[in-house]
């Protein structure tokens, strides 16, 4: 299965938008201004993907969500790369019945030990390869 995205600069400081080649963009600003910067891209992907995960695997077990929030909070190394060394997802969860709070943590967990690619990719690894195309002015 393949996977790709388009990422474009604006000519305009750090700002630039991204997405699937010919799907919506989004706008990503390196100093985070204009827009999410990388780093809190990289974190709500890893949101998204997860909160993905738990809603598709709560419709399966028959809970009912009517709304689910994350709150992601993360630290980032001092030094560079300043990866990020710890985030912590925080589950807001409204709906479903009494006894689905087991459900709900069952399905959080499947989707941080399976599912989630998004948090899988951050594995060591990964492999990662560039090309460079380059026509002087």
């Amino acid at each position: 299965m393949k996977s790709a995205a388009l990422l474009r600069w604006s000519g305009e400081e750090l700002r630039f938008d991204g997405g699937a080649p010919n799907g919506p963009r989004a706008l990503v600003d390196g100093n985070g201004k204009a827009g999410p910067s990388p780093v809190t891209m990289l974190l709500v992907s890893i949101a998204a993907c997860t909160a993905s995960d738990v809603v598709d695997i709560a419709r399966k077990m028959r809970v009912a969500i009517r709304t689910l929030e994350l709150d992601v909070d993360a630290e980032r190394a001092d030094e560079h790369p300043r990866r990020l060394v710890r985030a912590n997802l925080g589950f807001r969860v409204v709906g479903g019945a009494q006894g689905d709070e087991a459900k709900l943590q069952h399905a959080i967990d499947l989707s941080h030990e399976k599912y989630c690619s998004v948090l899988h990719s951050l594995r060591e690894d990964i492999v990662v390869t560039t090309s460079l195309s380059f026509e002087p002015a």
